[in-house]
C-alpha cells in the first residue's frame, strides 16, 4: 500500500498500529522524505501481510484517522527467496536481467550488490517475491536461463522458500 503522511512525528506510528491491531505484520517500509507529493505529504510504500478479510477495516480506520491512503495491491507477493549471483553482473546490464524476471506474478524485489574493483567479477543478492511457489521456481528458471546466457553464476537458494 502507499499512503500519504503529513511531515511531522508520530505520523509513521500512527500509520502502523491499525495494522498491528489488526494482526498485520509489517514485511517492508520505503519511507523517502526527500520525496513530495501535490499536496505536500511523503509518500509511504508499506508491504503488509494482513488477513484479506481485514482490509476494508483497515482502510475505515485510517480514513477514521486522517491518513490518506493512495493505493493498496490486496494481492500480495508472499513467496520469496533470495539467490547469489556472482560475475559480471554489473557489466552485463542488472536492469536487462531484471526485466526478464518480472512477470505479472513474479517480480524482483531487492537488490544488494557489491563491485569490489572496477574490472573485476562482482556480485548480488537478489531477492525475488511471487503469488505463488510455482510462479517463484517460473521466475527463477527465467534468472538461470538469463544469468547462464551472461555467464553469471547462481547459487540458489540463500534463503528456503
Amino acid at each position: 500500500m502507499i499512503v500519504e503522511l503529513e511531515d511531522k512525528p508520530g505520523q509513521l506510528l500512527k500509520t502502523l498500529e491499525p495494522i498491528s491491531r489488526l494482526g498485520g505484520n509489517i514485511v517492508g517500509i520505503i519511507h523517502q522524505r526527500g520525496k513530495k507529493t501535490p499536496l505536500n505529504r511523503i509518500p509511504v510504500e508499506i508491504t503488509i501481510k494482513i488477513d484479506a478479510k481485514k482490509i476494508l477495516e483497515l482502510k475505515q480506520k485510517f480514513e477514521s484517522e486522517g491518513i490518506i491512503l493512495r493505493s493498496i495491491d490486496e494481492i500480495s507477493l508472499i513467496y520469496s527467496t533470495t539467490i547469489l549471483l556472482i560475475g559480471h553482473v554489473i557489466h552485463t546490464d542488472m536492469s536487462d536481467t531484471v526485466m526478464k524476471i518480472d512477470s505479472n506474478d513474479a517480480e524482483c524485489v531487492e537488490i544488494i550488490m557489491s563491485m569490489p574493483k572496477q574490472n573485476n567479477p562482482s556480485t548480488a543478492l537478489l531477492t525475488i517475491a511471487a503469488r505463488s511457489e510455482e510462479a517463484l521456481r517460473e521466475a527463477v528458471e527465467r534468472l538461470k536461463k538469463v544469468c547462464n546466457l551472461k555467464g553469471i553464476e547462481v547459487i540458489e537458494p540463500v534463503e528456503e522458500l
